[in-house]
């Protein structure tokens, strides 16, 4: 299979955006590369875990500590948070009808809240991605959502996950529900299984979306794009020896190798990322242009918290390997 220079890039780019995730944790000023397309635009952490969005539903929505862990409770707060994707809806929600629990849960009152929010010019949904309206009869999105949502608790869908024998197995369930994709539903299953209600092998398996598509093929131009799943698992495998035959030192998510998951979402973000850095090279998508540009933070970013699951030892100012990428976009990287 033919490689393009995107490839060699999209290592590079992993690496670097790791590598700015960890100065900017240690407390380094900014800014925190010299490339120049990274300090203009606004691109996902390396691992999927460590974004701002996964980090509040790990940290607040999951794991508090005041929160409970039965498993009704951690699939219903999972999966309400993960329905919109956005802290500010979350915290308007709580705001409007108090600490969010299933054994507390009124679908009216939630709806209400909803078409309030919305009536006060507010967004609900993240743009991160599309979410279908699932066909439960009424008029706003929200509504059908939240009717989907009830479904899943009256079909007692927790019980029946929490007795799957695999990571796919849970993907199934979530996939035979209306509105719900092969996408959407594997990025359900990935967020369920950080709670303490699972606990799967994240590399059993991945599910490309449409941005992991274009980014692959920018990087192999004559794969197919049946096989993308594949070229995903095959690149998790490959990980040590790209990096080290390009003599990058990657340390990991304090130590954890990256997943299906993150190449799935590196693949996602380099597609992106060649627009600026790869123009000639156009993909499936054939999109020229970045459209999120980057804001700087107005704080500083905040001990992160993982999954204890993980057993990751997560320091405050985490060792950075001495290197300086330049432009990734002005460097020749080679073909093998």
């Amino acid at each position: 299979m033919d490689r393009s220079p995107v490839f060699d890039t999209y290592w590079q780019f992993a690496a670097e955006r790791l590598f700015i995730y960890y100065r900017r944790l240690a407390g380094k000023p900014s800014p925190w590369t010299s490339d120049r397309i990274l300090k203009e635009h606004r691109f996902t952490n390396t691992y999927r875990a460590s974004d701002r969005v996964s980090q509040y539903l790990i940290r607040e929505v999951q794991y508090h500590g005041h929160r409970s862990q039965a498993v009704d409770e951690l699939f219903f707060r999972t999966i309400l948070f993960k329905l919109f994707n956005k802290i500010e809806t979350w915290e308007a929600l709580e705001r409007e009808v108090g600490p969010i629990s299933w054994q507390g849960a009124d679908f009216d009152l939630l709806d209400r809240a909803l078409h309030k929010i919305i009536g006060c010019g507010g967004r609900i949904y993240s743009a991160a991605y599309i979410m279908p309206s699932p066909s439960y009869g009424a008029e706003r999105k929200h509504t059908n959502h939240l009717r989907l949502l009830k479904s899943m608790m009256n079909d007692r869908l927790p019980a029946r996950i929490c007795r799957a024998d695999s990571l796919r197995s849970v993907f199934n369930l979530l996939l035979s529900y209306p509105g719900i994709g092969k996408f959407l539903a594997f990025q359900f299953t990935i967020d369920l299984n950080y709670s303490s209600m699972l606990d799967f092998d994240e590399g059993e398996f991945v599910v490309a979306g449409p941005g992991a598509l274009d980014g692959i093929s920018k990087c192999f131009p004559s794969a197919s794009l049946a096989d993308a799943e594949r070229v995903i698992m095959k690149i998790t495998e490959r990980q040590a020896d790209e990096f080290a035959e390009r003599g990058i030192n990657f340390p990991g998510l304090f130590g954890r190798p990256l997943q299906p998951i993150d190449c799935q979402n590196l693949f996602c973000e380099i597609s992106k990322y060649a627009r600026a850095a790869h123009p000639d090279i156009k993909g499936i998508a054939n999109r020229q242009r970045i459209k999120q540009v980057y804001r700087s933070a107005r704080k500083p970013i905040s001990v992160p918290f993982f999954p204890p699951k993980w057993g990751l030892q997560i320091s405050h100012s985490p060792e950075i390997p001495d290197v300086r990428w330049g432009d990734v976009s002005k460097q020749q990287p080679s073909l093998f």
